[in-house]
């Protein structure tokens, strides 16, 4: 297996679905179409193929998941934790993780984000948002390489078993790559809708912006500014605020970015953003499912 099969730059010509993930597929799409996008590489879902096969995993997993019923809850959190628990004790093969560790010092060998890129997530219709691991604030190759096998490990929690069996999505089918990016230090962060989410209006824009990083939204642990922008009149239409967390001029900006990357893509877009260094960075970019 060559090291380009492992590990995908950003700018690739070659990253698709089913080496990169959803996620990652997107991410190259915006690095090539000139969005900001942090600096990073992808880790490919190769590299998940190659630690599985190391660790004879794909009978382990058949094994624990035979008759579980994919409606009792119980079992498949116990199921959850003896397949999560046989990747973290596995060990990467030695070329990939010499190949992760080189991409790592190329990067600067600093503080990164690590987020998990399924070939089953981001498709239109599907929403496996939230269900897979993303690591903040990562340093060091043995920290890296952890947060790697924990976002591997991920595809197997209760709740993506679950929803992969509701959809019917062959569970030995589907594969993981790993995002490892420079962690943003971001002063303001949030998501985008460039159609709203709500009403189906495809000329609104919703924003919604929290200090900090963007995973306090996520998490609900802060109450987000909501903006609506006119998309056609470029204007701001609606400000609900908790804290004003993005002047006028940058919603209008932002706005105007998130309008690029629908057109770039031919669709809608669910988008993740950072404010940071006086510059707004693209984290993440989907199609919108609720439309």
């Amino acid at each position: 297996m060559t090291a380009a099969s492992l590990i995908l730059s950003l700018n690739t010509e070659q990253a698709t679905l089913e080496n990169a993930g959803g996620k990652g597929a997107n991410l190259v799409r915006l690095v090539r179409a000139g969005f900001p996008v942090p600096d990073g590489f992808i880790v490919s879902t190769q590299a998940y193929r190659d630690f599985v096969n190391a660790n004879a995993l794909i009978e382990k997993i058949e094994r624990t998941l035979a008759h579980v019923p994919t409606d009792d809850l119980d079992a498949l959190e116990s199921a959850s934790f003896v397949i999560r628990q046989a990747f973290n004790a596995g060990t990467l093969p030695q070329e990939l993780a010499r190949e992760i560790v080189e991409a790592y010092h190329r990067l600067g060998q600093g503080v990164v984000a690590v987020r998990s890129s399924a070939t089953a997530e981001d498709l239109p219709g599907l929403s496996f948002a939230g269900q897979h691991e993303s690591l903040l604030n990562v340093i060091g190759e043995e920290a890296l390489m952890r947060a790697i096998v924990n976002c591997w490990a991920s595809l197997w929690t209760a709740r993506a078993i679950s929803y992969r069996a509701c959809h019917s999505i062959a569970h030995t089918h589907v594969a993981l790559a790993v995002i490892v990016q420079t962690m943003v230090p971001s002063e303001a962060a949030g998501v985008m809708f460039t159609a709203n989410p709500l009403t189906g209006a495809r000329t609104e824009i919703v924003i919604e912006a929290v200090p900090g990083l963007g995973e306090a939204l996520v998490s609900g642990q802060a109450e987000p500014d909501h903006y609506i922008v006119d998309g056609a009149r470029k204007k701001i239409v609606t400000k609900m605020l908790s804290a004003q967390v993005l002047p006028e001029a940058q919603i209008l900006e932002l706005a105007r970015l998130g309008t690029q990357v629908a057109e770039a893509f031919g669709a809608p877009q669910d988008i993740e953003w950072a404010w940071a260094d006086g510059k707004f960075f693209l984290l993440q970019a989907r199609p919108i499912t609720t439309l």
